[in-house]
């Protein structure tokens, strides 16, 4: 995926940070469990703007202060939900990290191929507000599938949403990679 899709995805107004409505009714635990797996695959698709906001800048990946920020309002909005703030933590330290794999990898693209890199570097403020939308959003997914979390079927549907969120998204290997990555955490209560 290309800096300039993901920005086109995420900036112009479709990438609002939700993810496909549950059926009404007695939905199955791939409905259920899918805005999961779509809601990460947008967090994921954010790692290439942030990526582009960082080059050439000379800073790191890594934000220790910004991941604390992450995980401390994932835990306070997750208690406010009836979740259990220990297991959003959980969960989001996956996403944080596969977020950081994608940005590491397209830093050692851009330096073997200069010409790959981008000629624009998007603000991270603004770059931010969207992955906060989409964390809100995630927290909520999360806190609404505690039971399914935990059942034996969540192994099997959630790499299946998740295959199928990644090709809607058009992600290439390395972002299925860091896709399922970032959703180690999530089948277990």
């Amino acid at each position: 995926m290309t800096t300039a899709a993901v920005a086109t995805v995420l900036l112009a107004g479709t990438g609002t940070g939700t993810a496909r409505a549950v059926p009404a009714g007695n939905p199955g635990p791939y409905a259920r469990l899918s805005p999961i797996a779509e809601l990460s695959a947008r967090r994921l698709a954010t790692a290439d703007l942030v990526a582009a906001a960082k080059w050439g800048t000379g800073g790191p990946v890594d934000d220790p202060v910004r991941e604390r920020q992450v995980l401390d309002e994932v835990a306070r909005e997750a208690g406010e939900l009836g979740a259990e703030p220990a297991a959003a933590v959980r969960i989001f330290r996956d996403q944080i990290e596969a977020n950081k794999d994608v940005q590491r990898a397209l830093h050692r693209r851009w330096d073997a191929r200069p010409y790959e890199a981008p000629s624009v570097r998007p603000g991270l403020t603004e770059v931010r507000a969207e992955i906060n939308r989409v964390n809100h959003a995630l927290v909520r997914a999360i806190a609404r599938t505690a039971q399914d979390r935990g059942a034996p079927y969540c192994g099997g549907a959630l790499p299946a949403s998740a295959v199928r969120a990644g090709g809607e998204l058009r992600l290439d290997a390395p972002h299925m990679t860091a896709l399922h990555r970032s959703l180690g955490s999530v089948c277990r209560p």
